[in-house]
């Protein structure tokens, strides 16, 4: 919940000089936030990510299993197979419409017409198919 206290802006050079205190080494970001009364947990993490100083942040270390680890492997050979199949799906439907706009151009017929009535056709074959 919202305190109705002031909303406290900080300057570009005051961040500047907080993160620079930081990254020497003087300050630590629970000491600079009682020093300058910076009542935000993450308010300097935050300042630190907009302007680039990195190495001034808890590094994140992930701990995981070796089933995690190969879960995770799996995962991303399966997305890798599914990208190929995809690409390979959409390059046979590309060559398909232009062999039939070829084809069409060839003897005068319109796409969007042979398109609708392939289409007729093909729900025929699937009733009749389920009739059986």
């Amino acid at each position: 919940m919202k305190s109705n206290g002031p909303i406290i802006r900080y300057s570009e050079a005051f961040k500047h000089q907080v993160l620079q205190e930081i990254e020497s080494g003087a300050l630590t970001f629970s000491t600079a936030r009682h020093k300058y009364g910076i009542g935000g947990l993450n308010t300097i993490q935050s300042w630190a990510k907009k302007y680039g100083n990195f190495g001034i942040l808890p590094k994140l270390i992930r701990v995981e299993s070796p089933k995690e680890r190969d879960q995770i492997k799996s995962l991303k050979d399966e997305i890798k197979q599914l990208k190929n199949a995809l690409a390979d799906v959409t390059l046979d439907r590309v060559i398909a419409e232009s062999t039939l706009k070829v084809i069409c151009d060839q003897r005068g017929l319109d796409v969007e017409d042979v398109k609708k009535k392939a289409g007729l056709l093909l729900e025929e074959r699937q009733k009749t198919k389920g009739k059986k």
